[in-house]
């Protein structure tokens, strides 16, 4: 492991301070952010630490096996920590209803590595080359000398196989392979972590997969793909919308398409996007910011406001604009 760098000596220095800690994520939280939030919690436990982990969103299914003593809570109003440490989250925003039940606070730390990261905390840890933020908090631990038990070990892997496809993604890098490694050494067990996380989804969920299968769109010559998910689909097939975490990854896989969408209908006239690029000259980052959203490069999202269709239509225009600036392969 290299020198620490200063960022991650002023975190340490920061949390020797502290008493009080609570680890927040993103809503409809991921593999990547409940592994991170799960690890970071253990740690500084064992550090003598009073941690609290919060998220609006409980885990999904699949992803509870890592946390068995339910440390993952939903936030309670009237609480004060002397710190809050922010995981996998790009913006406060993103919080969703953690957010304003952390205003009675010392410091806020922000450790994160998506691209447009507005650096909302007091001290900010961004590193946009990252491909997940466990593989920061596994830098973090071993900064500090901190143990990484078994238990710490499963949800790190976690987070880095899931916010890499599995390292199947393009950033994917060599040191990704070598922190997975490092994590196996110290006794994360692989069959496991992949067997709950990519082999034990529900009926229900498959029943989402069949729809999207079924009501997927192709246009632009075939080079997006999208389908929706709407409250009755959800009902239909008795799933959870967290059920719904990687199916874009299904229309993603089609072999000339290059930018994927998810549309999900969260209220009458609130949209959650989510987007893919094959294509590293097409930026769905830059796509998401046009409606107040963000990401990465090859994965963003945005919650956009607006009639269902009027949000289709204003989404896959910005999306064939950046299209016609991309050739086509031959």
């Amino acid at each position: 492991m290299k020198s620490r760098p200063q960022i991650a000596v002023r975190i340490l220095e920061a949390l020797k301070d502290t008493t009080t800690l609570c680890i927040v994520g993103h809503g409809r939280p991921d593999g990547d952010c409940v592994g991170s939030q799960i690890a970071l919690a253990l740690a500084l436990q064992a550090e003598g630490k009073q941690v609290t982990v919060w998220n609006e969103d409980p885990a999904p299914t699949k992803l509870r096996f890592l946390d068995p003593d339910r440390l993952l809570q939903a936030p309670v109003p009237g609480r004060r920590f002397d710190c809050v440490i922010a995981l996998d989250s790009a913006c406060p925003e993103r919080l969703g209803t953690v957010r304003d039940c952390i205003q009675d606070r010392g410091l806020l730390i922000n450790i994160d590595h998506h691209t447009s990261n507005t650096r909302f905390g007091d001290i900010n840890w961004v590193s946009r080359r990252e491909p997940s933020t466990g593989e920061l908090v596994f830098r973090l631990l071993k900064y500090a000398g901190w143990p990484v038990t078994p238990r710490i070990a499963d949800c790190l892997f976690a987070a880095v196989s899931t916010d890499t496809g599995s390292f199947q993604y393009a950033s994917t890098r060599s040191s990704t392979f070598a922190i997975a490694g490092e994590l196996v050494k110290r006794g994360a067990n692989v069959g496991r972590v992949c067997h709950e996380v990519y082999q034990s989804y529900s009926l229900a969920r498959l029943r989402l997969v069949r729809h999207v299968y079924l009501h997927f769109h192709l246009t632009h010559g075939n080079r997006t793909a999208y389908f929706w998910l709407k409250p009755a689909d959800f009902a239909r097939t008795g799933s959870e919308r967290s059920d719904s975490e990687g199916l874009i990854d299904h229309i993603r896989a089609i072999e000339p398409v290059v930018v994927a969408c998810a549309f999900e209908e969260v209220e009458p006239n609130l949209v959650r996007l989510s987007l893919r690029s094959k294509n590293p000259a097409v930026d769905v980052n830059q796509v998401a910011s046009r409606f107040g959203g963000g990401g990465h490069p090859g994965a963003a999202g945005a919650r956009i406001p607006g009639k269902p269709l009027a949000v289709q239509r204003r989404v896959l225009n910005v999306i064939k604009k950046a299209l016609a600036l991309t050739p086509r392969c031959p």
